[in-house]
């Protein structure tokens, strides 16, 4: 078995190869629309294996992002890699078989995967169960997977955060190549600083996720003709979860702190990549016109002239969108990676581990504290700036309500409404529940445990290391258990 997803580029290339006509392939993609990134599942003859290939279209056409489909194309694989070695399919497995199979992900197998990582496969098995129902596909056992594959559990919203000296060492040191004193290392040898430290101020200043931040187009900020604005504010649509829209405001500090990447290391990169665009310039998005407020583009993409509305560009697009410049291709993304080329999740992955280990090495001598158990990870920095919002918001309330000399009861109206809906707002959480579990994050609960028993501890008589010391010296004297 072997799993693919479809590419509309890659078809183009492969039909010129075999001498098919562009129209030819277009009347083809008009009479069986596939959208791209559709998972199909093909035996080693190259033939669709059933149920699964109808089972991704049907994922498909009911507008399942790309990025989701991969995920559940491997889960359904998976499965059946595990049926199969045990001379079992779809139609012959039971339900035993089945919860055998969840037993062996979760607990057997040689790399077993933590429950959080299972309810997600179990959502794509579960997928998988309701379509093989509406199809009609009949099991030996007559099992449903949605019954087999562990209920549900909600779990609490893990809201890891920065303090500002943590926040200062992960982008300074671990990114921008300074020493924790603040000077220059001049061994540093990172690549593209400035461009690093700039993601940085971006994800923690607009509370974007890294698919949102990482994504962004020279448009879209305003950065089009040499200008600079100070404060902008950005539309997302197509590459926000789930699509769901909202505007972001983007401030004059992270502006400014792109601006030595803009001016410095940007150009250089564009340049260097020149060769390689025009190479590619049959596979690119060319735009030559953007309209004045940077809402839309137009261009040639894939023998057609197009316009896009740029909120509706999802990152696959995005990915090839460049500018003619007449001087040049100048590629639409904000920031680039080699070859001129938006930077993947997986080359801000490799920075982040770079970092990382820089993190660690100098962080020899520093306060305890300055890093957490487990390495940074970039939506650390989305909870970081919720959670500084939703306090500044919060302290406001307080504020307000202790000059206007109101009740109690509007105190708490005015903390979970206002501040909390604000945040949600700026976060683009779906539902306040989302929201709301930033709450007691706001203060350490631990700190109040440790100041409630503070006195009894302190207080005269024995502590419990002292009664824990004293029954073990007893336990070789025939002390009585219970």
């Amino acid at each position: 078995m072997q799993l693919f997803f479809t590419d509309y580029r890659a078809v183009w290339r492969a039909g010129e190869v075999a001498g098919m006509s562009r129209s030819d392939l277009e009347d083809l993609f008009e009479r069986r629309p596939l959208p791209a990134g559709t998972p199909i599942l093909l035996d080693d003859q190259m033939r669709p294996i059933e149920p699964i290939t109808s089972w991704g279209r049907d994922l498909a056409l009911d507008d399942f992002d790309p990025d989701t489909m991969r995920e559940y194309g491997y889960a359904a694989i998976r499965l059946l890699g595990y049926l199969v070695a045990r001379g079992l399919d779809l139609e012959s497995a039971s339900e035993t078989d089945i919860k055998g199979y969840r037993q062996w992900r979760t607990g057997t197998s040689r790399r077993p995967v933590q429950k959080s990582t299972w309810e997600k496969e179990a959502a794509a098995l579960t997928s998988l169960s309701r379509f093989l129902n509406r199809s009609g596909e009949s099991t030996a056992g007559g099992w449903r997977l949605s019954k087999v594959t562990g209920r549900r559990v909600s779990r609490d919203m893990r809201v890891r955060h920065m303090e500002l000296d943590q926040y200062l060492f992960f982008r300074d040191v671990g990114f921008g190549g300074l020493e924790p004193s603040g000077s220059v290392d001049v061994a540093f040898d990172g690549w593209r600083p400035h461009r690093n430290r700039a993601a940085c101020e971006l994800g923690l200043l607009t509370g974007m996720r890294i698919q949102e931040w990482s994504t962004l187009l020279l448009p879209e900020l305003g950065l089009l003709g040499g200008r600079r604005p100070r404060r902008t504010e950005v539309d997302l649509a197509a590459c926000a979860k789930r699509q769901y829209p909202r505007t972001v405001y983007v401030p004059m500090d992270a502006m400014e702190l792109l601006d030595p990447y803009l001016l410095l290391e940007r150009p250089r990169m564009v340049a260097a990549a020149q060769r390689t665009l025009r190479r590619r310039c049959g596979d690119l998005f060319v735009v030559d016109r953007v309209e004045a407020d940077g809402r839309r583009v137009s261009g040639v993409f894939e023998g057609h002239r197009v316009t896009w509305v740029v909120k509706m560009m999802d990152p696959g697009l995005r990915r090839l969108a460049v500018l003619e410049t007449g001087d040049g291709l100048d590629p639409l993304a904000v920031f680039l990676g080699r070859g001129g080329s938006m930077l993947t999740p997986s080359g801000w992955d490799r920075a982040r581990w770079r970092a990382w280990d820089r993190m660690k090495a100098a962080a020899a001598g520093q306060p305890d504290g300055l890093l957490p158990g487990q390495c940074w990870v970039y939506h650390d920095l989305r909870h970081s700036f919720a959670l500084r919002l939703l306090i500044f918001l919060t302290r406001e309330a307080l504020n307000d309500i202790e000059a206007q000399e109101l009740p109690m009861s509007t105190l708490l109206d005015h903390m979970t409404g206002n501040p909390l809906l604000v945040v949600q707002q700026r976060l683009g959480h779906e539902s306040p529940s989302s929201t709301y579990k930033y709450i007691r994050y706001l203060k350490d609960p631990m700190a109040d445990v440790d100041a409630a028993f503070r006195e009894w501890t302190a207080a005269g008589g024995a502590s419990y290391a002292d009664i824990a010391r004293e029954l073990m010296s007893l336990g070789g004297s025939g002390a009585s258990q219970g």
